[in-house]
């Protein structure tokens, strides 16, 4: 479990996030989802310690990781997966090494036991028989899913996903969203999805907060998403809808 206790963040005058506190829980897909620029990737960054936010405390299982020493939160980031947007894998490195990577850094495996453990990694993403292509070789749904698999290679207690579907077409996306939501459950792990898209909402929203300009207007899952009363959040539902219906039209 992740627990988040009234975080807030500004740059200059500019209010960000303003006193967000929130538990995501293991075992579930947890969604923090709002319209762009209203603070999702930022309070992401808050809670993996890439931004120290101005007041509040991340809690990873009751670890105090915002006020943790340098020790503390080395031993806790070993525990985090993390999927990147854009993907984040490295071109001059084939599939298998890509996946590899986090044993190289973070663990003393023999070099066998990592090529095993990666290539079991791939292949429950489906990727079996993709370990020795290089990454120009492989579509862009291929690259998200090679992704998942580095994320987990460590056996991750944490997995964080930054918009995982973005730049994917409506039926790749699915895929992607139903793979999250199996290994989230499979390894029983506390998962945080950073998204827009209603389609993941309606599918793996287990947990769900709502972010709107800095601050969090709601909480709930999926099924209770649409009748929530929430002017802005009804808003955000519609636009989204309508957007996803155009990608499907012109897919």
């Amino acid at each position: 479990m992740i627990k988040i206790n009234h975080i807030s963040k500004r740059f200059g005058d500019k209010v960000v996030l303003e006193n967000i506190s929130a538990e995501f829980e293991k075992g579930k897909t947890n969604l923090i989802i709002g319209s762009s620029g209203t603070g999702k990737s930022v309070l992401l960054k808050c809670i993996v310690g890439l931004i120290h936010p101005d007041t509040g405390n991340v809690f990873y299982n009751l670890r105090n990781f915002t006020d943790a020493d340098k020790e503390v939160k080395s031993e806790i980031r070993r525990e985090i997966g993390m999927l990147f947007q854009g993907g984040a894998l490295f071109d001059s490195k084939n599939v298998e090494e890509n996946v590899m990577f986090p044993l190289e850094v973070l663990t003393q495996m023999h070099a066998d036991e990592k090529r095993e453990r990666a290539n079991l990694c791939l292949k429950r993403v489906g990727l079996e028989n993709a370990n020795k292509k290089a990454v120009s070789e492989i579509s862009g749904g291929m690259k998200k899913r090679v992704g998942i698999a580095r994320a987990i290679v460590n056996n991750p207690n944490y997995l964080f996903c930054d918009e995982p579907n973005s730049g994917l077409d409506p039926q790749t996306s699915i895929l992607i969203d139903e793979l999250i939501h199996e290994i989230t459950h499979e390894l029983d792990i506390t998962t945080l999805v950073v998204t827009h898209d209603m389609n993941s909402v309606m599918g793996i929203g287990e947990n769900i907060i709502f972010l709107y300009q800095g601050h969090k207007l709601w909480e709930g899952n999926h099924s209770e998403i649409t009748d929530s009363g929430i002017e802005e959040l009804d808003d955000f539902v519609f636009a989204n809808k309508v957007m996803s219906k155009m990608r499907k039209t012109n897919s």
